[in-house]
């Protein structure tokens, strides 16, 4: 399972709900796909997405009081249920520049950009002129060495 955000709010009187994520591929919120919110497997019936936030309503609910438990919990979904790479596949990759310098510990999603977040604190930003290759096979990511990049501490 993967943690692609969380209830922050209900909005309206028909059941729908505010979902905070910064999940890189929105297509996982596309009708007839299903999210997982505590114990329970809920299929979306809708999505849209309204300021910061991607508005959900799910199948068979259709009213506020029937969404309030979730208010607050963590959204998840199957990795299976999602084809392809996505970003957060890069978590748990070495990281190498000539010699290995850590593995991704996790992202940070900024307004611009991916931050990959290293085991030993480093912080590289997704972008070109950081990254030079990703090896999907290996599970490698390939950075190249601009000082002060790498915490060498």
């Amino acid at each position: 399972m993967i943690n692609i955000g969380k209830i922050v709010n209900t909005h309206g009187i028909k059941g729908e709900v505010r979902i905070l994520s910064s999940f890189s591929d929105k297509s996982i919120f596309n009708p007839g796909n299903t999210l997982y919110v505590g114990d329970d497997s809920l299929k979306i019936s809708s999505y849209r997405v309204h300021k910061n936030y991607d508005m959900v309503t799910f199948d068979g609910i259709n009213d506020i009081n029937d969404v309030l438990k979730y208010k607050g919990m963590d959204v998840f979904i199957k990795r299976e249920d999602i084809s392809g790479f996505i970003l957060e596949d890069l978590v748990g990759y070495e990281v190498y520049t000539t010699k290995l310098v850590g593995k991704v510990k996790e992202l940070i999603s900024n307004v611009k950009y991916i931050i990959l977040v290293l085991d030993n604190g480093s912080m590289i930003p997704y972008i070109d002129t950081f990254i030079s290759k990703v090896d999907n096979d290996k599970k490698i990511v390939y950075i190249k060495e601009i000082e002060g990049l790498i915490n060498e501490d």
